[in-house]
C-alpha cells in the first residue's frame, strides 16, 4: 500500500485529490498538510469528506518533513512550493507538484515570469514534465514531476500531433481559451465573487499570461522546432471545465497533394492517440462540450479543416485532468500502477 501526503491541504485541487485517492485501491492517504496553525480536521474544512476522511491537518514545518509517506502531492503556489520540494526529493519521497516550480527546463524563463529566483537548481533539471501522453517513458524513471495545469494540458494535447507531424506552420497559432471559475483558485479575489462572475465573460492577461511561455517551451522542447503562440484566456461563469479553440495555419503540400482534408487530421488524431485512455477524439461534426468530461480525467478533442486553417477544440475538467486527476494517472505511471486505477 502507497502511503501519500498531501502538502496543502485545502486547495479546490487536494479536495479533487482526496475524493479519487479515497478510491484508489492501492493508496493510503496518511499526511495532510496545510499553512495553519489549528490542526483542523480536513473534513471541517471540506464537510463533503465527514466519515471519509477524518485526518488532521498538520502545520507544515519547512524543518520537519513526514516520514510515513512514500509519495508527496504538493498543491501549494508557485514560488512557494521550491522551499518544501527538495526536503521531500532529498529524503528519496517521489513528488507530484502542481505549482508551475518544475515545469520548465529553462530556469531563467520561469524567473523571467514568475518574478523569483528559482532556489532549486537540481530539481528543475531532473523535474519531467507530467503529461503522460507525451512524457510517459520519462515518468516511469523520475521521482520528481512537475505536473501540469489546466490550460496548458488541453493546448498541449490539442497541438502535438500536428506539429509532430509537421503539418501546421509553428509560430501561426491562435488559442482561444475559457475556463471555469475554480480555475482561479480557492483564495477570495473580487473578480470571483459571485457579483463580479455570474453574467459576465471576460478575458484577462491578455498578451501576457505566465502559461503561454509554458506551452511554447514544451511544444518546442517535445517538436524539436520554436514554437510560437498568441493565447487569451476568458473567464466564464460556470464552476469547472476548459474549452480550447486553437486555430491553426496548415502547411500546403502535405499528403502529396496542395491542402488538406477533414478525413486526414481526424485519421492523424485517432492513430496517435488511440492508445491512451484519457483522450478521447470526436467523429463527424460532433463538437467536445466542457459537460461531457467534467468530474473525469477526459481529455475531448474535435478537428475542423477549413480553407485557410485546422481549427482544434478541445476540452477537459479543469480540477482532474488539468490538475489532481492528471496528477493520480502520473502517481500510477511513477509507481507501476494501471495507469486507469482510480480513475475510472
Amino acid at each position: 500500500m502507497l502511503k501519500v501526503g498531501i502538502i496543502g491541504a485545502t486547495a479546490y485541487t487536494s479536495l479533487e485529490l482526496i475524493k479519487i485517492l479515497l478510491r484508489h485501491p492501492e493508496v493510503k492517504i496518511t499526511y495532510l498538510g496545510v499553512r495553519r496553525t489549528d490542526r483542523p480536521k480536513i473534513s471541517d474544512i471540506f464537510p463533503a469528506l465527514k466519515g471519509l476522511l477524518d485526518l488532521p491537518c498538520e502545520t507544515i514545518e519547512q524543518k520537519e518533513i513526514p516520514g510515513n509517506i512514500d509519495l508527496a502531492f504538493i498543491t501549494l503556489p508557485p514560488t512557494i512550493s521550491m522551499q518544501y520540494v527538495p526536503l521531500f526529493t532529498g529524503k528519496g519521497i517521489k513528488v507530484i507538484d502542481f505549482s508551475a516550480d518544475y515545469r520548465f527546463r529553462d530556469k531563467s524563463l520561469y524567473e523571467k515570469w514568475y518574478k523569483a529566483q528559482h532556489t532549486d537548481s537540481k530539481g528543475i533539471e531532473t523535474a519531467v514534465y507530467g503529461l503522460p501522453e507525451l512524457f510517459r517513458e520519462q515518468i516511469k524513471k523520475t521521482n520528481l514531476v512537475g505536473n501540469p495545469g489546466c490550460y496548458t494540458t488541453a493546448t498541449i494535447l490539442a497541438l502535438a500531433p500536428l506539429l509532430l507531424k509537421g503539418l501546421i506552420f509553428s509560430e501561426d497559432i491562435i488559442v482561444d481559451a475559457k475556463s471555469g471559475v475554480s480555475g482561479r483558485g480557492r483564495e477570495p479575489k473580487e473578480d470571483t465573487h459571485y457579483c463580479e462572475c455570474n453574467e459576465n465573460i471576460e478575458a484577462y492577461s491578455v498578451g501576457g499570461h505566465r502559461h503561454s511561455p509554458e506551452i511554447e517551451h514544451i511544444l518546442s522542447i517535445k517538436t524539436h522546432q520554436k514554437v510560437s503562440i498568441q493565447f487569451v484566456p476568458h473567464l466564464i461563469p460556470m464552476n469547472r471545465g476548459i474549452l480550447c479553440t486553437i486555430y491553426a495555419k496548415p502547411k500546403a503540400g502535405v499528403y502529396g497533394r496542395s491542402s488538406l482534408h477533414d478525413d486526414d487530421v481526424h485519421k492523424l488524431y485517432k492513430e496517435f492517440y488511440g492508445k491512451e485512455p484519457f483522450v478521447r477524439i470526436k467523429e463527424g461534426n460532433e463538437m467536445p462540450k466542457t459537460k461531457d468530461v467534467i468530474f473525469t480525467n477526459f481529455c475531448d478533442i474535435a478537428t475542423k479543416v477549413t480553407e485557410n486553417r485546422i481549427i482544434i477544440l478541445s476540452v477537459i475538467d479543469n480540477l482532474i485532468k488539468g490538475a489532481s486527476g492528471q496528477a493520480v494517472q502520473n502517481m500510477n505511471v511513477m509507481c507501476g500502477f494501471d495507469e486507469k486505477m482510480g480513475l475510472l
